[in-house]
């Protein structure tokens, strides 16, 4: 079993940024992808962004492509996501999950096994 927990969050102004990061202990391993998925009030959660285990290979919801990336660090156990050109709509609960298998980084949150408890982000105009 994996543990993740994240940190990062906070309150800022749009066309701020935040840097998240997800720290995970357990039974990590580098052959499995990572993702960030989002959840608003009274919406359904949402994928964000997925990097491989590796860390080549990435994947981004188009909502965010060009103003977020995605990053680890496997010697740190450890993802990031940065996150800049904040707007209000990115306002939610921000996750970090682990893939079930090892494949390549997919948007769908079934495909995730593991997940953190989440932090808040909160973007205000």
């Amino acid at each position: 079993q994996v543990q993740l927990v994240e940190s990062g969050g906070g309150l800022v102004q749009a066309g701020g940024s935040l840097r998240l990061s997800c720290a995970a202990s357990g039974r990590t391993s580098s052959s499995y992808a990572m993702g960030w998925f989002r959840q608003a009030p009274g919406k359904e959660r949402e994928f964000v962004a997925a990097i491989s285990g590796s860390g080549e290979t990435t994947n981004y919801a188009d909502s965010v492509k060009g103003r977020f990336s995605i990053s680890r660090d496997n010697a740190k156990n450890t993802m990031f996501l940065q996150m800049n050109s904040l707007k209000p709509e990115d306002t939610a609960i921000y996750f970090c999950a682990v893939a079930r298998l090892p494949g390549s980084p997919s948007r769908s949150a079934f495909l995730y096994g593991s997940w953190g408890q989440g932090t808040q982000v909160t973007v205000s105009s």
